[in-house]
């Protein structure tokens, strides 16, 4: 277990023992040059911010608001994210890959989705 995926695990316990839903985002697909690869996880606790990172930048910002949205329906979702092309930037994505995430929801009383 890495030094993120501890912290991540962490986060979850705290959010859970707290009584607050977070939302665990995992990149399960690729293509191309991604800055993430299959596995790379991030939390989302709206009460505490981020931990880990899925690739940052503009494509981040899909997943945290696929995050918000799944926070809200309760459903889990896969988001795709484009990295060929950033509209936001001046010089254009870097990585230029394509990731696809899935976002899933941890409410509180989830009994297994933190291991307990």
């Amino acid at each position: 277990m890495t030094n993120e995926d501890r912290e991540i695990f962490e986060g979850i316990l705290r959010a859970k023992a707290e009584g607050r839903p977070c939302a665990l985002a995992t990149v399960v697909a690729t293509r191309g040059s991604t800055p993430r690869k299959n596995g790379a996880k991030m939390l989302i606790d709206p009460s505490e911010g981020l931990i880990g990172t899925v690739g940052g930048g503009c494509g981040e910002a899909e997943v945290i608001t696929a995050a918000e949205n799944t926070l809200e329906t309760g459903k889990p979702m896969i988001v795709e994210v484009d990295l060929t092309d950033d509209p936001l930037s001046w010089t254009g994505s870097v990585c230029g890959g394509l990731l696809q995430v899935f976002v899933e929801p941890i409410q509180p009383k989830d009994h297994d989705s933190a291991g307990e």
